[in-house]
């Protein structure tokens, strides 16, 4: 008796694509490459290094990166070590400037070189004083409010009777309703006015006459 024969399919198996290692980031758009301070930095130090040869904008827009991220993260070494440079360098420009206004002969080219000589070593300064104020912080202090007033002048900052707060600047209310009235009544000469008295007719109305 002949038998059949039984097979099984197989499935070939799934092929997936090998992902990449250090996949690239989405491309930037025109406006937000215009408007990172990265890429305008990076793009500025490649415009004004030629002195370097022509270097990459994207090695430069790397390493800034990477400079970038240590000064947000507290490393300051970067900043003080440019700083300290652009001292120098303001430095050096004063003695070379002060030297030439030594040898010069007219007087407004003495004049031009020495101010400009002048003007670099205030730069300089300035930049000591800003690398200074960076290693060495000020520290804040916190001054607490003191009122003060000149004669009889009372600033309260607590509260009035009706319990709103009194604005600085204000007078207190350090009499009686009472006494604030009798101040009102009270005339130039310094006498109080007689509520009692009788008042003599006006000549504007000669008909009427005091009553009493």
């Amino acid at each position: 008796m002949a038998t059949k024969r039984t097979t099984t399919k197989t499935t070939p198996a799934k092929t997936t694509a090998p992902v990449a290692a250090n996949p690239k980031p989405p491309k930037a758009k025109p406006h937000e490459i215009a408007l990172s301070p990265i890429v305008q930095s990076a793009a500025g130090i490649a415009a004004w290094s030629k002195f370097a040869g022509d270097a990459s904008l994207q090695d430069l827009l790397d390493d800034f990166r990477k400079q970038v991220d240590k000064v947000q993260a507290g490393d300051m070494s970067s900043v003080e070590a440019m700083l300290y440079g652009q001292a120098m360098t303001l430095q050096t420009m004063f003695t070379s400037l002060a030297r030439q206004a030594v040898h010069e002969t007219g007087l407004k080219q003495y004049q031009a070189k020495l101010t400009f000589a002048l003007k670099a070593q205030a730069q300089c300064r300035s930049t000591l004083e800003a690398l200074a104020e960076i290693k060495n912080p000020r520290p804040v202090s916190f001054v607490k409010q003191a009122n003060y007033a000149a004669g009889p002048q009372q600033v309260n900052n607590g509260a009035t009777a009706e319990g709103r707060p009194l604005r600085a600047g204000t007078h207190a209310h350090t009499g009686t309703s009472e006494s604030q009235q009798n101040k009102l009544l009270e005339s130039h000469h310094g006498n109080y006015l007689d509520t009692g008295a009788q008042s003599a007719a006006s000549r504007a109305n000669p008909h009427l006459e005091t009553v009493g």
